[in-house]
C-alpha cells in the first residue's frame, strides 16, 4: 500500500488484512526521490500480490507520484491494482480510534486556502456525500459530524464547526482499516478542485 498525498510518505505490507511492516517520514517534498527506496527497503525482496494506492485529494504532485510508482510495480509484477481515498483511509483510522462516533468528517488542506472534505458513517464507513474543496468558513457550516479527524482537522474547528477534532495524516497502514469497497476505486488522481489552468478559447 502506497499514501502520497500530503508531506508524509508512507507504505505498508498487509497480510490477510493485518498489517506485517510499514514505513512513514514526513519528508514534506520529494516524494520522488524516496517513495521508491522506502518500498525496496519494506519488501526487502518480497513481492505482493497486490498493490493499492491513495488516489487522493492533496498534492497533485505527490498523488501523480505514488500513483506512475504503483502503476509501473503493477506492471513488473503483473499484480492487481487499485486505488483508495486518502480521505476514506483517515476517516477509517478516526473510526478505529473513536468508535463510538456516528458520523465523521475527513478534511484535509486543500488549494488556495480552501480544505478537502468528506462526510462518513462511522460505523460503517459509508460515504454521505461527494467530496469538496471549500474555503474554512464555508467548509464548517456544512459539518455537523460528531468528530472531526485529519491534517486539518484544527483548522475546520477553528472556522467553527461543532465538533472535537483529532490530528490524523493520511498513511498506507490506515488503508488496512477500510471496507473492501473502499479500496477498489479506480487508479486515477482525485482532484476535487477544478484545475487551475484554463485551455485558451478558440
Amino acid at each position: 500500500m502506497i499514501e502520497t498525498s500530503t508531506g508524509m510518505c508512507s507504505v505498508a505490507l498487509l497480510d490477510g488484512g493485518k498489517v506485517v511492516d510499514s514505513r512513514a517520514e514526513r519528508i514534506g517534498r520529494g516524494h520522488a526521490e524516496r517513495l521508491v527506496p522506502m518500498i525496496e527497503d519494506l519488501l526487502d525482496r518480497r513481492v505482493p500480490s497486490r498493490i493499492l494506492v491513495s488516489v487522493g485529494p492533496g498534492s497533485f504532485t505527490g498523488v501523480r507520484v505514488g500513483i506512475a510508482a504503483a502503476q509501473g510495480l503493477a506492471i513488473g509484477w503483473n499484480v492487481p491494482l487499485s486505488g483508495f481515498s486518502s480521505l476514506a483511509a483517515i476517516a477509517a483510522a478516526a473510526r478505529a480510534e473513536h468508535p463510538e462516533a456516528s458520523t465523521i468528517t475527513a478534511a484535509m488542506p486543500g488549494g488556495h486556502g480552501e480544505l478537502f472534505l468528506q462526510d462518513y458513517g462511522g460505523r460503517t464507513l459509508k460515504a454521505l456525500g461527494a467530496p469538496r474543496s471549500l474555503p474554512p468558513i464555508a467548509a464548517a457550516a456544512e459539518t455537523s459530524s460528531d468528530l472531526v479527524a485529519g491534517p486539518a482537522a484544527a483548522a475546520l474547528v477553528e472556522a467553527g464547526a461543532p465538533a472535537p477534532a483529532i490530528e490524523l495524516a493520511p498513511l498506507a497502514a490506515q488503508a488496512a482499516l477500510l471496507p473492501s469497497a473502499l479500496g477498489a476505486l479506480a487508479v486515477a488522481p482525485l482532484y476535487v478542485r477544478a484545475p487551475d489552468a484554463k485551455p485558451k478559447a478558440a
